[in-house]
């Protein structure tokens, strides 16, 4: 009887701590987020520590795979690593933001400077981390890029509607 009463009692204890991992992200939308870097095994982790967190993430180990996935489909968030070969971060932003301005990219780098974090951001990046970011902070910012993504898709629909009104008889 005590084992089960310690064992009812763990698993509460898990569902609670799971609830409480789960309120973070909205239970209507799961943020949708791609992470693009070319070290494969970073990729892998960071998915599946985002994934038990409520967000889902895809993934491109290329800044030309990155630009290819964001014509393809919608994401809230790219978390884009600065320093890749071929096409680097920067590069990659400046074509993820000609092909999808609303779409929210956070950079991550191993070797940032305050050079680049600020070309970063007057090309179009909300934030900038250093690897190896927190995830606590990560899925913050992710949190913010879903919420502000979802603003411009707003604005730009109340745009839409209100030049259609304006061309009525």
């Amino acid at each position: 009887m005590a084992q089960i009463l310690c064992a009812e009692n763990i698993g509460t204890a898990k569902d609670k701590s799971h609830k409480k991992e789960d309120k973070r992200m909205s239970d209507a939308i799961k943020p949708k987020v791609l992470l693009v870097d070319d070290e494969e095994q970073f990729l892998s982790l960071l998915s599946q520590r985002l994934g038990t967190r409520g967000v889902h993430a895809e993934t491109a180990t290329s800044g030309e795979d990155a630009v290819s996935k964001v014509r393809n489909t919608s994401f809230d968030a790219v978390i884009l690593d600065m320093m890749m070969p071929g096409m680097g971060g920067l590069e990659t932003l400046r074509k993820i933001r000609e092909q999808n301005p609303e779409v929210q990219i956070i950079m991550l780098t191993g070797r940032g400077t305050i050079e680049k974090a600020v070309e970063a951001m007057k090309e179009g990046a909300v934030d900038f981390l250093e690897k190896p970011a927190d995830i606590e902070t990560l899925l913050n910012k992710i949190e913010e890029a879903k919420e502000q993504r979802i603003l411009l898709v707003m604005k730009n629909i109340e745009e839409k509607v209100k030049g259609l009104l304006r061309k009525r008889p």
